[in-house]
């Protein structure tokens, strides 16, 4: 089998490098862990003779992330987030014709397969996750995570030793004492991305928290995770697996986190076993349910203000009010599901076009001499007739209701979900959502 060659798809501005190889009766693209380059990869025999192997039973499907490789490189001041990451896989898959495609993420890969197979279910056949988090940083409900001054202190020493190799101790830690296999690996990195890009993009990379979108996951999905990774912790992956609906878990020997290293075969056998059982089944995944980011707007005052006009010129100003809102809604590819009152509920398969959204309704409609409030939640919701329901929705109702004039105010969710956005936040505390189990960290979303 030949190298395949490279070719781009077109994510808005960014070009989306990828290759195809193979004619199985089933897609599967590869998403790769913190960088990666196509080129240089076909270069080591081990990525080679996984990625022939892979493509004796699939078409599969490579890809550079936007920032590493063969794709557009991007300013540290710029980094892409989760969200645009996701728009940059639709592209490819749309580029190469795939409607449906198994999602095989490894490690900092991970985050993006799952979020993008809880929101893309009709989209998704399987879901494959290696050596991944849900989230990386320690918290206080998750104490195994990365210490964040020990993370910090890890950066620092990355940077210096950038393209020399000194990361395969880390990644790869069998083939540590191999000197054909480190030089590879410090050509692989100067080509892949530079110091400051490679830090950046792996500081992004734990700052994201994907842990509510694991329940909201319905597609067939096989956790792997090898049990002494050197890197990441195993209980990332039995926190996935655990949290995932009917996830199959199975935990490799060894202790290289890149799968590269240590028994490559044995990663790939598991794959090719999970998938060849999915040919044969070709299960659907129930499209009813689906991850959204629900937005709820609501104009302030609005009995005074009719009150003050009388009902047949409030009824045009709000008639204008509600062209106005979809016109935003078109821009940014929102769902309205109906409107309430005085105000819609609308849902967007990406929290950043939501929060930028129910900006540009709150800076129009302020030309009516409206002010708006908006709420926002990112959860599992289920599809019906001519509306959504699920607990996704009350919460984003509980949350409109507490905002304030012209605040966009959102869950802790949602803020998790942009890292790397250009968005801010304003800490807003906790608060007790009535008819909601817990308490809630809330924010106010500042553009």
């Amino acid at each position: 089998m030949e190298i395949p060659s490279v070719h781009y798809a077109r994510s808005g501005e960014f070009h989306i490098a990828y290759q195809v190889l193979g004619a199985g009766p089933i897609d599967l693209v590869l998403v790769p862990g913190w960088i990666s380059h196509l080129e240089v990869a076909w270069e080591q025999p081990r990525l080679a003779h996984s990625f022939r192997r892979l493509a004796s039973f699939s078409r599969l499907i490579l890809v550079d992330k936007r920032g590493t490789g063969l794709s557009d490189r991007v300013s540290s001041k710029s980094l892409p987030t989760l969200e645009d990451r996701m728009e940059d896989l639709h592209a490819v898959l749309d580029a190469v014709g795939s409607s449906r495609t198994v999602l095989y993420g490894i490690s900092e890969g991970g985050p993006l397969c799952m979020l993008f197979a809880a929101t893309y279910p009709e989209r998704t056949t399987a879901l494959v996750v290696y050596g991944s988090w849900a989230r990386a940083l320690k918290a206080p409900d998750y104490d195994w995570g990365f210490d964040p001054i020990e993370f910090e202190s890890f950066l620092a020493s990355l940077e210096p030793h950038w393209g020399d190799g000194a990361a395969v101790n880390v990644v790869a830690p069998s083939l540590a004492h191999d000197e054909q296999f480190c030089a590879w690996w410090g050509r692989f990195e100067r080509m892949a991305a530079s110091p400051g890009a490679a830090v950046g993009l792996l500081r992004m990379g734990f700052e994201g928290d994907v842990r509510h979108v694991l329940p909201a996951i319905f597609v067939p999905t096989l956790v792997l995770h090898r049990a002494h990774d050197a890197f990441v912790d195993v209980r990332h992956g039995r926190y996935i697996a655990e949290h995932i609906p009917g996830a199959r878990y199975v935990e490799l020997e060894g202790g290289d986190h890149f799968p590269l290293g240590g028994d490559l075969n044995a990663v790939d056998q598991q794959i090719e076993n999970f998938l060849s059982e999915l040919i044969g089944v070709r299960r659907g995944p129930s499209t009813d349910r689906v991850l959204a980011t629900v937005l709820f707007t609501d104009v302030v005052g609005s009995t005074e203000r009719a009150v003050a006009l009388g009902d047949e010129k409030w009824k045009k100003l709000i008639a204008i009010h509600d062209d106005h809102v979809r016109m935003e809604l078109a821009r940014y590819r929102g769902k309205e599901i109906k409107t309430i009152g005085d105000g819609f509920l609308v849902t967007f398969d990406g929290p950043g076009r939501a929060i930028c959204c129910a900006d540009a309704i709150r800076n129009s409609v302020r030309s009516l001499g409206l002010e708006i409030r908006s709420g926002l939640h990112t959860g599992e919701i289920e599809m019906m007739a001519n509306d959504i329901a699920g607990i996704a929705v009350n919460i984003a109702a509980r949350v409109s209701a507490l905002a304030g004039p012209g605040e966009i105010l959102v869950s802790s969710t949602v803020k998790d979900l942009v890292v790397g956005s250009r968005i801010e936040f304003i800490d807003r505390g906790s608060h007790v959502l009535k008819g909601v189990p817990g308490e809630w960290h809330l924010f106010a979303a500042v553009l």
